[in-house]
């Protein structure tokens, strides 16, 4: 059975880095139930929409395997609801703005005394506490104050945010490392409790092996691009045809990797040359080895390149572009990419589950359409008609 099976959690998320949390923790099998406004729902869904009335891609990627209810918060009838549902689930996840829900008096001091083993995520740019935690956060902002951004550039140039969403992704992995804390600990104590993850202390999280560093040097640390200064010839190298992703990574850290990267480029007659065997002067000779070996690498495509480097012991990887890595065989050999039938967009090819279970499987399924399981949840959870639904329906409760 999947892992996380009889685990319900209520999902009072939008954007990114709490359905980034809630979708890892439905394929481990929670029933992750979508709480969103009737108006219009999570904000992702219209996020960078290209066709009109359709939920974006930003949506469907992060909302897999999850159902969705509509209630209305603002009005006292939809949080009546609300406090009628809560006992049902395990688990309450939030990203509002700090004092949103304290506002509507669903605040953690009002839940508690309703549901004693809630456990009561939030996910939040700053934390509850210090003297930015009312300020407001994106991924970006996450990534400048966490550290990211002054690691991640040329050296000499300007700092850059990175590609991939590490404030708000990172944020929610975060998060659902604190959650099945929280409820194993409440297999021993019967108790929820809080749980709080700030995106500026995940980033700066991530940034950990950086501040080795500033450690050694007191200052702090420098950018370097893409070259590892003191690991030379670690670095990018150019592939054929030479397009904006035509190229490998390769990362060099013994002798016995440098010597597979001799071998692979047909420069064996270099292996026991006192020079180039010494790390300390490959490392004040950077240009004069990425030279060479790009003169092998440039005529090959990268799979090519990272296929013969892997053959010869040395860590080499593909620069895999978006396309690539929807079609990448070794990807879908394992499972990694999945695809499902979007109601509306029709067949969606995306990355699925990272995380294996031996014992727990994992599928992926369609994100829900706004409101779309209304009548069963509300049905099963709070045993409305369909009579007592239309009519919260009409009158904008749900």
């Amino acid at each position: 059975m999947p892992a996380l099976t009889g685990i319900r959690i209520l999902d009072l998320t939008q954007f990114e880095a709490g359905p980034a949390c809630t979708e890892l923790l439905a394929w481990l099998g929670a029933d992750v139930v979508k709480l969103e406004s009737p108006d219009g729902g999570d904000q992702g869904r219209r996020m960078m929409s290209d066709l009109p009335g359709a939920d974006a891609y930003y949506f469907i990627l992060l909302n897999a395997n999850k159902r969705s209810v509509t209630l209305n918060l603002k009005d006292e009838r939809g949080r009546a609801l609300f406090r009628r549902m809560l006992p049902r689930f395990d688990v309450l996840i939030e990203n509002f703005t700090l004092g949103t829900l304290e506002k509507w008096d669903l605040g953690w001091d009002v839940l508690c005394g309703i549901h004693p083993g809630l456990i009561y995520a939030t996910i939040r740019g700053f934390g509850e506490s210090g003297p930015y935690a009312r300020f407001k956060a994106f991924d970006m902002i996450a990534q400048a104050t966490g550290g990211a951004m002054s690691l991640n550039g040329e050296l000499g140039g300007p700092p850059i945010k990175l590609g991939v969403t590490l404030g708000d992704t990172g944020s929610g992995v975060h998060c659902a490392v604190g959650i099945l804390a929280a409820y194993i600990q409440r297999l021993q104590t019967g108790r929820g409790q809080r749980v709080e993850v700030s995106m500026q202390e995940a980033v700066a999280n991530f940034v950990r092996p950086a501040l080795m560093a500033h450690y050694i040097t007191g200052q702090p640390t420098i950018r370097s691009g893409n070259r590892i200064p003191f690991l030379s010839p670690s670095d990018l190298y150019r592939c054929a045809p030479g397009n904006g992703n035509d190229y490998v990574y390769m990362m060099i850290n013994s002798r016995a990797m440098w010597e597979g990267v001799l071998t692979t480029i047909g420069r064996t007659d270099l292996i026991g040359n006192t020079d180039y065997d010494d790390v300390r002067w490959r490392n004040h000779h950077p240009a004069e080895l990425h030279a060479m070996i790009e003169e092998w690498t440039a005529p090959r495509d990268k799979l090519t390149v990272m296929e013969a480097m892997a053959t010869n012991g040395v860590p080499c990887g593909a620069v895999l572009d978006t396309g690539d890595l929807l079609t990448n065989p070794h990807l879908r050999a394992r499972g990694m990419v999945a695809s499902f039938e979007h109601p509306i967009r029709g067949t969606i090819t995306m990355p699925g589950n990272p995380v294996r279970l031996a014992d727990s499987s994992t599928t992926v399924t369609s994100p829900p359409l706004l409101g779309e399981h209304n009548r069963e949840i509300y049905a099963d959870l709070l045993g409305l008609d369909e009579t007592e639904v239309g009519r919260l329906a009409r009158e904008g409760v749900i």
